[in-house]
């Protein structure tokens, strides 16, 4: 009797923890291995109905050349009979059926042993600091129409509120009607929670007009990443076979946006399982060329919503540059915490070891300011630290020690190459296109250099980023990835997602399953040793500043280190048009910068970035709708 599909699956997960085969060979070995042939004696019996294929000692052969390593032939039997044991462990495991928020019994600790982290006392778990130091604000005006203040900060619109010159029902109803306005053009909504909403803002009113002012996001509409739980609402990842998914409980960053009376008005698209921009509905589209461009992703609604002026402020999420790609793309500020600053309880989970929440808005304070709210352990999620937040916003800057990452600012575009006859045109195209974008943002990270240094008076000190291999270790993302949407895999629903090219996740995770466990456990230590050259680098200042797209991405967010991303500049008509939807850049288009801070660094970072975003104005540009 042939093995059937399912039981197929759980002998590749088994080698999963050693190594394995490319499933459709070793499906077909299993097959094989389970129809006798002509020549068979009567002793090669077939397995039993519902038992799982045997390993053979050919599989372990091809397993080996795989995971790169050569296995005596005496050792063989030995290890069949271990492995064929193994497989009842592995289907005890899987009959559990984990859900994703069952996190593994290890805990990535971006703080290691020596590293001092410079930050305030702590508060009380549960009940961080809502409260944040403000800037001071010039008086705040409404406007007839009510939607011209809908690009007002948090700063100017929390003023507005706790001056009752505009109630947050009004707000609402502006923000509301704006998103379905604006919805069919860019594709952010998922969900909209529009009678929370209006009961939310409700009782925002009510209590203002009582005193019971409750600190600057009170009565304020934010719309949240549809990868956090909310009752009473769907939650579907942006995946395809989640669409109707719901949970029973707030996830920690809205119960505590909620308790600082911030009105939820809707969930907001992300890509497929937090992977770029297309959602099973459509792909999210950039504010700024939505006829042609995504605003890349994952975080895309939140981002898009915050750039179209469709929200105060939204929350997002990043693994490896969720929160930091769309920013840049749409030209709205964007801040990564540190690993472990605020609790992922509720949210679902791509990479145990790298996930991270943060807030999408238009200012570098409103970042600060919605962080405050967020932050802190909730008692559930073991991988947050009792840090406080000692934000002010009027730090003296240049008591800091600032570096820039000397290499890649300096870094020439690419001289032009001479083209073989036989090269595609598209392709010759694309290499030019590339080396003018760079030229474009080049010039752009030039210019923040300059404002840094003669606008601010900020001595800044060249430093360069460890000699480590990060790239070698990134397949700890999809690693943990495959384990968290173990079950899509094996039951075969990861064909329902949108994306099904080499690059989507459906291919990612079957991939994924195939690095052997030794491996992955050699790359977390390897990961250790990266973290400790990266805390040598960070010895000697405070926090520095980075072209976006740069190799600094990949090292902190394996580090955990937090970074705020503004925007930083609109390209001209000189830069190239995107070769397709996916692609950035394109004339009209945001740039961006990227300041990167120590662990648990926030207040510095921020006042630094805040202090930069000052002294320019490209945040108050918005797109034309």
């Amino acid at each position: 009797m042939q093995p059937d599909r399912r039981h197929f699956l759980s002998v590749c997960s088994a080698f999963g923890l050693s190594s394995t085969l490319f499933p459709g060979v070793l499906y077909g070995m299993t097959q094989a291995s389970t129809t006798p042939a002509p020549s068979a004696t009567a002793t090669q019996a077939a397995p039993k109905k519902d038992e799982p294929p045997k390993i053979t000692k050919d599989m372990i052969n091809a397993a080996a050349a795989i995971a790169g390593v050569e296995i005596k032939d005496e050792y063989k039997d030995m290890m069949v009979s271990d492995l064929n044991d193994r497989l009842a462990s592995y289907k005890t495991i899987h009959d559990m059926n984990l859900p994703n928020s069952v996190a593994p019994a290890i805990m990535f600790n971006p703080v290691q042993p020596g590293i001092k982290v410079d930050a305030a006392a702590a508060n009380a778990p549960g009940t961080p600091n809502i409260r944040p130091l403000l800037s001071r604000i010039a008086p705040v005006t409404v406007a007839d129409n009510l939607e011209d203040i809908c690009y007002y900060s948090v700063r100017q619109l929390a003023e507005l509120v706790r001056t009752r010159k505009v109630t947050s029902s009004a707000l609402t109803d502006m923000y509301l009607t704006r998103m379905k306005r604006l919805d069919p053009q860019l594709h952010f909504i998922i969900t909209l929670t529009e009678d929370r909403a209006r009961a939310s803002a409700k009782k925002a009113d009510t209590e203002i007009a009582a005193g019971k002012y409750r600190g600057p996001l009170h009565g304020l509409p934010w719309g949240a990443k549809d990868l956090l739980s909310v009752k009473g609402y769907r939650t579907t990842w942006g995946a395809a076979g989640f669409e109707n998914q719901t949970f029973d409980e707030d996830a920690t960053v809205v119960k505590r946006l909620d308790d600082a009376g911030a009105v939820l008005l809707g969930k907001l698209s992300l890509g497929a399982l937090a992977q770029g921009d297309l959602w099973f509905g459509e792909r999210t589209r950039n504010p700024w060329r939505p006829a042609t461009q995504g605003s890349s992703g994952s975080s895309a609604g939140s981002s898009a919503a915050t750039a179209a002026g469709c929200c105060a402020f939204a929350i997002g999420t990043e693994t490896l540059g969720s929160i930091s790609s769309p920013s840049s793309r749409v030209g709205v500020t964007g801040l990564r915490p540190t690993f472990g600053r605020v609790p992922r309880t509720g949210a679902m989970a791509l990479s145990w070891s790298m996930d991270k929440i943060g807030p999408i808005c238009r200012t570098v304070e409103d970042c600060a300011i919605v962080l405050s709210a967020i932050h802190g352990p909730d008692g559930q999620d073991p991988s947050v630290h009792d840090y406080g937040f000692p934000w002010d916003p009027n730090l003296d800057i240049r008591t800091l020690k600032i570096g820039y990452l000397k290499t890649e600012f300096d870094r020439e575009p690419t001289p032009p190459t001479p083209d073989e006859p036989t090269l595609e045109e598209k392709i010759r195209t694309q290499r030019a296109n590339g080396r003018l974008n760079r030229k474009i943002t080049k010039a752009f990270d030039d210019a923040s250099i300059a404002v840094l240094q003669n606008k601010l008076g900020l001595k800044l000190v060249p430093v360069e980023l460890p000699k480590f291999p990060f790239n070698s270790i990134r397949f700890l993302l999809t690693a943990e990835a495959a384990a968290a949407f173990d079950d899509l895999t094996r039951s075969g629903r990861d064909k329902l997602l949108t994306g099904q090219e080499s690059f989507d996740w459906p291919n990612a995770f079957r991939v994924s399953r195939f690095i052997p466990a030794v491996e992955y456990i050699n790359a977390n230590r390897a990961r250790t040793r990266g973290m400790t050259q990266a805390a040598e680098m960070f010895k000697n200042i405070d926090l520095f500043v980075a072209p976006t797209n740069s190799q600094q991405l990949i090292m902190t967010n394996l580090t955990g280190h937090p970074a705020v991303i503004l925007p930083n500049g609109f390209r001209g008509d000189d830069a190239p048009a995107p070769a397709t939807i996916t692609d950035g850049g394109g004339s009209g288009t945001p740039s961006s910068i990227t300041f990167v801070g120590n662990l648990f660094g926030e207040a510095k970072l921020l006042a630094v970035a805040k202090a930069y975003q000052d002294a320019t104005d490209f945040h108050l540009k918005h797109p034309k709708l």
